[in-house]
């Protein structure tokens, strides 16, 4: 989504560079992999601002892990995550499900040690460290705090998808004790702090069995909630469980200690257990669930039963990202090229998240549980660009269950999810739900219902939420329902533009819509249904260009009568400048509209030496890579080298915009690798600049094919000469998916100085070379 701030503060200051750290004990580096070892989740961590980095969190978990833990530097809401890198203290170790910093959290459970007092109010109970004292791995993380009375206790943990495993070392303290908080006081959106809200939880303390459980009923998204699905039960479950003995025990009530009581229902709730001052060492595992405490012990004697010690909890986890970063193996990369990289193939891979526990999930939209297999954190408008598409290649296992979970929201709550957080929260624009599932089926990706599929996209396309013509639906809009594509009935179905005096962002509504219907009208093709794919495809050709401003050359928003509603107008985290190039579907049009490849790459370079390109935002992803498409691949891959350059790096503040649930990183990770997929649902993928003399890819066993990629001299060389796929040359910069899947040998000859390759526009007598396949057309 947001942010620009960072680009600001690295001309002034430059990359904020990590103190060192502690090493990584031998214990915790079994499987050996080199590309988790060069996985650093500080990545993305700085600035203190919602804008100042990347949004994300040092955590330890699996891939696409329910819950993820981090240790607690402060409260999280809307704009904040609980973890941040200028932070001197720690107050706890939280379990969190915000998927993103400008998303809400839901259901946490912290985990705070201490010594002495036993200290319940986040504010008192915060202890101080310093990050050379820290050990972030993306499978262990361990830190020593100064306890607040005197000594040391050295934190470790780990986790598997729904299990925390945390063991605390007390040296020269005072009694040692374990606070397990519940619920807090929490923050109601972004703008005010002080907007507080106190859900309600339940605390239960079995000394017998060493266990503290209970629920915590926060959904911080719940007041943008469509209002006929409110998930008025939801909770979050926790089971934890210790393996030393009490030696007293207690609840905390509106930070009250009550020492003795083994229960307790209500607001700032919290429970603790006190252990015998000869104790050096506790452990605990503390299971989560969304559907009952029950489940949530289940989930804990499933994922990591009792006599597991934390090095096998870590170990699991470790080669769970093996498994998948040791994937692709790079060459000609530096250390600090090779941190960037493998972290960035981190962060593609944590969301959406699962939300299901071993064959049933909870359902918000119905408040019931449910069979079957279930994800959220779902950021659509972001994660369609690239980020679904690189899923598809190096987590295709999970892209059946991923739809069918989003099939089963439809069926439940009657809409596909647009950003899902537990259940929809209408945040940003359009259907893009429709691109996911076009994309997945175009891709010969199998295992859910088509049928439904093609009801819910085609419920998307033809179907408008209540109270279409009155309701504005602007960002964050509380007390209304499903947003969906609001604007469709108003003037859209009519005259082919969403209108700005009836709807907030009609522009880039109107621009999004028109993708849309071309993903559904690829979903039609593919399903056999000839007379609905000319129908969508039609309108989705048509409707961009209706708010195509011929005088001033850029798109602009209109009213419902026709009139120009100003070029600034109708805008989402972009402008006239993101948005004009905002067609992926048929740059062919908007090239013929722009007046031909010559006027469009003077347009491209206007775009770019004027400072319009904002990478810190998705409308901009795909725009580097359309000089290709108009005859000037050279111009594309400098342009690339250079945002590569100026927002990737291996900092603290690596990540010039918010990760949005890793399409961030996905742009760099295709870009690295050579190519892009400019119109996800065309099966075509626009050639870019590989960053590395090689690139070894072997695709999962569901693709079953091996890839690799020499680009000798790359580092320093960003411009193609020539391409050959399996010694066969490719005049044009444009590649499939089945030749992606195909393998083998891609050999690019890399040269210091702009080259004809590609570009038919910028070397003329070379025409030749400048045929190039629209991306705009579906690849079967």
């Amino acid at each position: 989504m947001i942010s620009s701030i960072v680009s600001l503060l690295l001309l002034l200051y430059g990359p904020i560079s990590f103190t060192t750290q502690k090493q990584v004990p031998d214990a915790f580096r079994h499987p050996p992999s080199e590309a988790v070892d060069n996985v650093n989740p500080l990545i993305g961590n700085g600035g203190d601002s919602p804008n100042g980095s990347g949004g994300m969190i040092p955590s330890t978990a699996p891939p696409f892990a329910m819950t993820r833990w981090v240790a607690q530097t402060r409260e999280n809401y809307v704009s904040v995550t609980p973890y941040n890198y200028t932070a001197t203290s720690i107050h706890g170790f939280q379990a969190t499900h915000q998927p993103a910093i400008w998303m809400g959290e839901s259901g946490q459970v912290v985990v705070s040690p201490g010594a002495g007092q036993v200290q319940p109010k986040f504010d008192y109970r915060g202890m101080s460290f310093t990050h050379k004292n820290e050990v972030i791995t993306a499978s262990y993380y361990s830190v020593d705090l100064n306890a607040i009375e005197g000594g040391q206790i050295l934190v470790e943990h780990s986790s598997t998808s729904r299990v925390g495993h945390l063991r605390f070392t007390f040296t020269d303290t005072r009694q040692p004790y374990v606070l397990v908080e519940a619920t807090r006081a929490t923050v109601l959106g972004s703008s005010d702090p002080n907007n507080l809200t106190y859900p309600h939880g339940s605390i239960f303390i079995n000394p017998d069995t060493r266990e503290i459980s209970g629920s915590n009923s926060e959904r911080q998204d719940f007041i943008i909630a469509p209002v006929s699905t409110p998930a008025k039960k939801w909770s979050g479950y926790f089971c934890a469980r210790f393996d030393q003995p009490f030696t007293s025990w207690g609840v905390s009530k509106n930070n009250t200690l009550f020492d003795g009581e083994t229960s307790g229902n209500g607001t700032l709730l919290s429970g603790y257990a006190t252990f015998s001052p000869e104790v050096v060492e506790v452990s605990v595992r503390i299971g989560v669930s969304f559907i009952s405490i029950e489940q949530a012990r289940k989930n804990l004697d499933i994922e990591i039963p009792d006599g597991n010690t934390l090095e096998d909890t870590a170990m699991m986890t470790r080669s769970a990202w093996a498994e998948k970063l040791d994937l692709i193996k790079i060459k000609g990369a530096s250390k600090d090229q090779m941190q960037t990289f493998y972290t960035a193939f981190y962060h593609t891979l944590q969301y959406p998240y699962e939300q299901s526990e071993y064959g049933q999930y909870y359902s918000g939209y119905d408040d019931a549980v449910h069979q079957g297999v279930s994800y959220t954190g779902y950021s659509n408008w972001d994660t369609y660009r690239a980020e679904w598409a690189w899923l598809i290649l190096f987590a295709p296992e999970r892209i059946p269950g991923m739809i069918q979970s989003m099939l089963q929201d439809y069926k439940e709550g009657g809409r596909l999810p647009m950003w899902k957080n537990i259940i929809e929260t209408n945040i940003m624009v359009a259907t893009h739900a429709d691109s996911l599932i076009a994309e997945a089926v175009l891709k010969g990706m199998t295992g859910f219902d088509l049928e439904t599929a093609w009801e819910a996209v085609y419920s998307d396309a033809t179907v408008p939420p209540v109270n279409d013509t009155t309701t504005v639906y602007f960002d964050r809009q509380e007390n209304v329902d499903y947003e969906v594509r609001a604007g469709l009935t108003s003037v859209y179905e009519e005259k082919g533009w969403v209108a700005d005096d009836i709807h907030s962002e009609s522009a880039s509504r109107t621009l999004d819509y028109s993708y849309d219907d071309f993903a559904v009208s690829v979903l039609a093709g593919l399903l056999g249904k000839s007379e609905e794919e000319q129908f969508f495809r039609n309108r989705s050709l048509q409707s961009p260009f209706t708010i195509f401003n011929s005088f001033t050359g850029f798109m602009e928003a209109r009213n419902a009568s026709g009139a120009w509603a100003g070029p600034d107008n109708g805008w989402t985290e972009g402008d006239k400048w993101a948005y004009t190039f905002d067609v992926v579907h048929d740059i062919p049009g908007l090239i013929a509209h722009k007046g031909g490849n010559a006027t469009f790459v003077n347009f491209l370079d206007e775009h770019f030496d004027g400072g319009h390109n904002d990478h810190t935002n998705e409308p901009s992803h795909h725009i580097p890579y359309l000089y290709s498409l108009a005859g000037a691949a050279s111009k594309s891959q400098s342009r690339i080298r250079q945002i590569a350059e100026s927002n990737y790096n291996a900092s603290v503040n690596g990540l010039s915009g918010n990760e949005d649930c890793g399409q961030m990183s996905a742009w760099y990770l295709f870009s690295a690798l050579g190519f892009y997929p400019v119109n996800p649902v065309s099966g075509l993928y626009v050639v870019g600049s590989p960053f590395f003399d090689e690139a070894e890819i072997r695709f999962p066993p569901s693709n079953a094919t091996s890839l690799t990629i020499i680009s000798k001299g790359a580092p320093s060389k960003p411009y193609v000469n020539s391409l050959t796929i399996n010694g066969e040359d490719i005049s044009s910069p444009i590649i499939s998916h089945n030749q992606l899947l195909d393998g083998g040998r891609y050999e690019f000859i890399m040269s210091s100085r702009p080259q004809a390759w590609g570009s038919s526009t910028l070397f003329p007598k070379n025409n030749s070379l400048g045929s190039h396949k629209s991306v705009g057309q579906p690849v079967h």
